[in-house]
């Protein structure tokens, strides 16, 4: 596995609009880390970057989760307090010889891209759509100008999802202590982001920080620094 490779996939979940402003958030605050550290980025999708540099999978395994935020959102007029999540997986690249992938067991759906991209983008149908029949997994990917290009990522998420699935399964096995800070359990509630009191808690190690305007900007060394302090305590 390449250790230098992370795949950042971020979903909206529960709130609504506040969900998906969430989401953008924490893709905001992931692509400014890496900026942070010199990293490179890359945009596969709307949801998804691939993150690229020395220990980029190594340090942000750990954020895989369910990121919770409890603020006043912008649309609020009575000025109440919203709870929002969205739903984070990191994911590696995970190259053809280390997951076999069927043909027969993929449904390919191509459409026009409804992005930027220029006139070629959206007049033809470059955006790729696929469908894992086994499993039920869809990836998809329209940032390329070419069909082919979208048709290599989807197909690269499909295997880096693949391998989530299999690593759920192993930690199912592993000791406490390890699930406690599993990678790419996406079910599970990690962090919360409290904007009224100015904290972020990790509810993985009961650990929190202030300054929160910082670390949504993408100042996260503190928080990765801690995570990974504590696995290498308790493996």
């Amino acid at each position: 596995m390449n250790q230098n490779i992370a795949i950042i996939e971020i979903r909206g979940g529960t709130g609504g609009d506040e969900a998906k402003i969430w989401a953008g958030d924490l893709l905001r605050m992931y692509t400014r880390f890496a900026a942070i550290k010199s990293w490179r980025v890359d945009f596969l999708d709307d949801s998804v970057v691939k993150i690229t540099g020395p220990n980029a999978f190594s340090q942000l395994q750990f954020e895989a989760g369910v990121h919770r935020v409890q603020r006043i959102p912008k649309t609020e007029r009575s000025g109440r307090i919203h709870t929002s999540t969205a739903t984070v997986a990191v994911l590696p690249e995970i190259e053809q010889n280390q997951i076999y992938v069927n043909p027969q067991d993929l449904e390919w759906d191509f459409y026009r891209s409804g992005g930027k991209g220029g006139q070629n983008v959206n007049k033809v149908s470059t955006a790729v759509r696929l469908r894992h029949k086994l499993t039920g997994i869809v990836t998809s990917a329209q940032r390329e100008r070419s069909q082919e290009q979208n048709r290599r990522i989807a197909l690269e998420l499909l295997r880096s999802k693949l391998w989530e699935v299999e690593e759920q399964k192993k930690e199912q096995q592993l000791s406490t202590a390890r699930l406690l800070i599993g990678r790419g359990m996406r079910a599970e509630k990690i962090r919360t982001y409290n904007f009224p009191q100015n904290r972020v808690t990790d509810h993985r190690i009961n650990k929190s920080w202030h300054n929160l305007e910082e670390i949504v900007e993408g100042k996260l060394e503190k928080v990765v620094n801690t995570l990974l302090q504590f696995t290498q305590t308790t493996n």
